[in-house]
Formats: C-alpha cells, structure tokens, sequence
C-alpha cells in the first residue's frame, strides 16, 4: 500500500483528495430512467415550466391552445385549459454503508477509503446533473446530511464521507436502518446512491430493494479488495486484535471456504440487486474511482 509521509495515503480518506475527484465525473452522464424502472427519458434537472399536469382553469386569451382540456371542455361545455405544476429539482441521496469489514485494505487502499470516493464521484455527478444532494448513514443519533443544491450541498457530503470512513463509527446501525431512512427522505423519482459492503446487502430484506426500485433510480456500489476476490493459495497471516492468526489457503477447502464467503458473496449480492431491479456494480479497491460511471474512461480520469 502506497503511504505519504504520515503512512495514511489509502488508509483513510481526505477531502483534498475527494474534491479533486470533480474531473472524474465529466465524463457521459449515467442514463437516467423513468419513475418505475422502465427506460426512457426523465425529468429534467433544471426548473421551469415542467409537464406534469396540475389542473384545468377555464380558457383565456393567450393560452397555448396545445394545452386545451378537451375531455374537460367537452363536459362543461366551455373551453378550458390545463396547467402544468413546476418542475422540482430531482434529488440525489447517497447512503453510505458503514460495517467495520469496509475498513480493510491490501492494495492501494482500504474499502472504506474507496467507499468514500466513489461517494465523491457520485456527488459530483449529481451535481453536473443538476441535482441536489444529500446523505446519510446507519444511525440512530446522526442526522442526515440535508438536500442542498450546489457546490456547497457537495462540499457537505464530502466532508460527512471523510469523518464516516475515517474510522468505523461506534454507533453503527447497519444498512437496514441507513435504507429506511432513504426510505423516509426520498419522493419518487428520485436517484439513490448506496455504498455498501457486499456482506452487508443479505441483511436488507429482498422486498426493501424491489421497493426502493419501483420508486427510484436505485444504484448499489458493493466495494471488494483484490485478496478477498482473488486470494493465493498460500499460507496469510492476519494480526487480530494484537493475535496472530493464520489461514491456510494452501488447503484447498480453506480456500473454497475463503471464496464463498467473499467472491461468493459478492457474486449473490449482486445478483439479487438486479434481480430486483437495483443498478449492482463491483468496485476493487485498487480500481479507478469513477470506474462504475457508464462509458467511463478508466485511462484518462484520475483515479
């Protein structure tokens, strides 16, 4: 693992390194969907004039006659006209997964400090969207970051990302908490961003995903370190709470055992996410940060 003078280069993230990540998000936009899942064009970001349909006032000189209430005016007998309420700025909410088997790393960096990232790489996309953008965690205590609109709702989410994957926090709820939340904030047609260890996805009940999906534009990002994916089949000593102990995955049934309950898991995680309409996608921690954008570029944005 890389280090900095202070040894904390991957081990815990820093908002220098988050703001600069603003590059990676330039790239093509992630496609959007429509209210309940189905491909197509949604609303647009920016507000104004929108097209959903508010109610019918009776006729007046100057109205669009494209907007004429036929059904209305063939009833009534008079020409009426339908008005149309303002588009409002779709939200972005980023829940960040925050099990302490996220804080763990061999190459390049910990997951934690991945999760982290890939959190700032969204944000950013939600601001070249557009969105507002707001966050949470699973807590009891901790409010949520508020929806705010701009560099500066941005700015609040990275510094929340850099103070919940510093270290794991003491009051850690777990995911189903964090996603009620959600649950809670969001409105439909909103875009929600989760950062969560694959081993964290089987808590969550299957119906909370389907539900979230029908609502939402859901995207999981389930991050993975290169020796829980792919291990060697050699002797790892691991140092756990000042124990030394070691795993023999010379042995080949350690070693079918270490690949269920990391590739395995990983590989049903993200098969029951779609399965359930949710947008899954594999993130390494050594990996380019903004490498699950759609049409990214891995060689050219930093990583």
């Amino acid at each position: 693992m890389s280090a900095t003078e202070d040894g904390s280069r991957g081990v815990v993230p820093t908002l220098a390194e988050l703001v600069a990540l603003r590059q990676a998000a330039a790239g093509r936009r992630v496609p959007r969907r429509g209210r309940h899942g189905a491909s197509g064009p949604a609303p647009a970001p920016v507000r104004g004039r929108g097209m959903e349909y508010a109610e019918s006032r009776a006729y007046a000189p100057g109205d669009d006659a494209r907007h004429v209430d036929w059904r209305l005016t063939a009833r009534s007998g008079r020409m009426h006209t339908k008005l149309f309420q303002a588009e409002r700025q779709r939200l972005t909410l980023l829940v960040a997964d925050t099990a302490p088997s996220l804080y763990f790393g061999t190459r390049a960096r910990f997951k934690s400090v991945q999760a982290a990232r890939a959190g700032a790489v969204a944000a950013w996309a939600a601001l070249r969207d557009g969105d507002r953008l707001a966050a949470l965690r699973g807590s009891g205590d901790e409010a949520p970051v508020p929806p705010a609109g701009g560099t500066r709702g941005v700015l609040r989410v990275l510094d929340a990302l850099v103070r919940w994957y510093v270290a794991p926090p003491r009051d850690d709820a777990g995911l189903p908490l964090a996603l009620e939340h959600a649950r809670r904030l969001l409105r439909p047609g909103s875009r929600l961003f989760v950062l969560a260890d694959p081993g964290s996805i089987e808590a969550v009940p299957r119906a909370a995903w389907a539900g979230l999906a029908a609502h939402h534009e859901v995207t999981v990002l389930l991050l993975q370190d290169p020796l829980e994916r792919d291990p060697p089949r050699a002797r790892l000593p691991f140092v756990d709470d000042g124990r030394r102990i070691e795993v023999d995955l010379a042995d080949g049934r350690e070693y079918d055992r270490w690949r269920q309950a990391f590739a395995g898991a990983a590989a049903r995680a993200a098969d029951t996410l779609r399965a359930h309409g949710v947008r899954a996608h594999l993130l390494d921690a050594d990996a380019p940060s903004h490498a699950w954008l759609p049409g990214s570029r891995a060689g050219v944005a930093p990583a």
